[in-house]
């Protein structure tokens, strides 16, 4: 599942600091940009397996364009981590749906060019519309 970050850039002095703004408290630092996106994929990752275990539900994720609107943020620096959690939420199972072909053409194009997988997107849409009623 990719993951928006949000990573502080550090000084001489001090580490880039990296926020994870869809998993509140989920924080991370590194000494370069690289180590940065490493450190946060473990923490985003550990994080994740304590959701699991404590029963809770997975957050919805936001866009980053949401997330770069948060004035907290001002002057970070944006990215993605790809980081596999779903084993933590139960095994994936597969199914088969019906989707009209004009529909499944336009969720194929917007995965396409958002770097995501069908299966991703679908449970993620999920995801968000219930919560919207909960």
């Amino acid at each position: 599942m990719k993951f928006v970050i949000a990573i502080e850039p550090g000084t001489q002095r001090t580490a880039h600091g990296v926020a994870v703004p869809d998993l509140p408290g989920c924080f991370s630092a590194g000494d370069s940009i690289e180590e940065a996106f490493d450190n946060a994929a473990q923490a985003i990752e550990l994080h994740c397996e304590l959701l699991a275990e404590d029963g809770a539900d997975f957050p919805t994720l936001k866009a980053m364009t949401e997330h770069q609107a948060n004035r907290e943020y001002k002057g970070w620096v944006w990215g993605v981590v790809d980081v596999p959690i779903e084993r933590y939420f139960g095994p994936a199972e597969k199914i088969n749906i019906t989707v009209p072909a004009r529909v499944l053409r336009r969720i194929d194009e917007y995965v396409r060019s958002h770097g995501q997988s069908r299966s991703g997107f679908l449970t993620q849409a999920a995801i968000t519309e219930m919560a919207k009623s909960e």
